[in-house]
């Protein structure tokens, strides 16, 4: 399709948005403006560090987004958007749109930690109810990956028990996964691999960075090692064993049946 900005600039015919983004100025999402399941795009978006009205995200603007606004490594931003692509039906396309990620079982997902599940009407925007399951197991005013997986567990088992369209893939076990890390490295230490409560709750409820309250991005750049890290220590902290798993021989199964 015809892109006809630059002749309507020329032709000095004015624009809805005429101003220039002020990338880190928090601005509401207008009526207008495309938002998606992901909390930390809409934050993004509504930050300015990625186009405001959620539409044409390039892999350019998605690593000049997270270098920008959260220290991370340029190739993490690579991932992202390569992870996001997807949503685009397009044949090759180079670029997607924040309602493109709302698409049921594709990137979005059921127990999310703020969101309502798809069978309940929506499962793309901020539900409070859904958060206030979540930040229950969020006790102390650094949450640890064991409370971050606590969470994470008690949504699933929710959404298990009450929900009987229920869908969680491996592929959504490494997307939830991913989603309890960004909150460490966004909002947290990395090497103590915990983040702070009153920001995350303040991020999840504005989709706004929490710079009021104290806020700053992480000073040393965030890169792929710290995430697989991250992950791993989240994946481990929602086993609900307290010892390593035992082999189990005749001898002990015969003895279980008695117990």
């Amino acid at each position: 399709m015809m892109r006809l900005t630059p002749f309507l600039v020329a032709a000095g015919v004015a624009l809805a948005n005429p101003d220039p983004p002020c990338k880190g100025l928090w601005k509401a999402p207008g009526p207008n403006d495309f938002r998606g399941p992901c909390p930390m795009l809409n934050t993004l978006a509504n930050h300015q560090f990625l186009p405001h009205d959620g539409r044409n995200l390039t892999e350019t603007a998605i690593i000049d987004a997270v270098t920008s606004a959260l220290n991370f490594n340029a190739s993490l931003g690579t991932i992202l958007f390569e992870n996001a692509l997807i949503a685009n039906p397009e044949p090759n396309a180079t670029f997607f749109t924040l309602d493109q990620l709302n698409v049921h079982n594709l990137l979005e997902h059921d127990s999310s930690l703020s969101r309502s599940d798809a069978y309940w009407g929506n499962g793309h925007i901020f539900n409070q109810t859904a958060f206030d399951q979540s930040r229950a197991y969020w006790t102390n005013d650094l949450i640890t990956a064991d409370q971050l997986a606590n969470a994470k567990v008690a949504r699933q088992i929710h959404s298990k028990s009450f929900n009987p369209t229920y869908t969680f893939t491996h592929t959504m076990e490494e997307f939830s996964l991913g989603e309890l890390t960004a909150l460490i490295v966004g909002f947290g230490d990395k090497e103590a691999a915990t983040t702070n409560r009153t920001f995350v709750e303040y991020f999840f409820q504005n989709e706004r960075l929490p710079e009021e309250l104290g806020w700053h991005k992480m000073s040393s750049v965030v890169n792929l090692e710290d995430i697989l890290r991250l992950n791993e220590i989240i994946r481990n902290a929602t086993s609900l064993f307290t010892t390593a798993t035992p082999i189990i021989g005749r001898r002990d199964f015969h003895s279980g049946l008695l117990r």
